[in-house]
């Protein structure tokens, strides 16, 4: 099915958000864990405010990536592809068959581990 320009707008510019968006957690993914991660060094976050602001950011900027993929670009994406709208899990199980997901399944565990 030929996308309608609106359609490739929209996909434009979620493009450019992402991108932004993985720019963002890569640095803050870079200030967080730049002396390793472990779970000493997590167990002392209240002992460490400067450290518990940088893990605090990269959580955010990771969660507001995961939830630009998930509810704004996949949704776009099938529907751009002539996929009928429907819900996260439906989309997440498409994206998965169509190879775009290693698992659907993991995707939401993340999900609501991060909640």
């Amino acid at each position: 099915m030929r996308q309608t320009i609106p359609s490739q707008e929209r996909l434009r510019f979620l493009l450019r958000v992402i991108e932004k968006e993985i720019t963002h957690l890569d640095y803050a993914a870079q200030q967080a864990f730049s002396g390793g991660i472990s779970v000493e060094r997590m167990a002392s976050l209240n002992d460490d405010p400067a450290l518990a602001l940088k893990v605090e950011a990269f959580v955010s900027r990771f969660c507001r990536l995961q939830d630009t993929l998930g509810d704004k670009l996949l949704p776009s994406v099938l529907i751009a592809l002539g996929e009928p709208p429907a819900a996260q899990l439906i989309n997440l199980d498409k994206a998965e068959r169509f190879g775009w997901l290693n698992s659907a399944e993991q995707w939401l565990q993340l999900r609501q581990l991060r909640n």
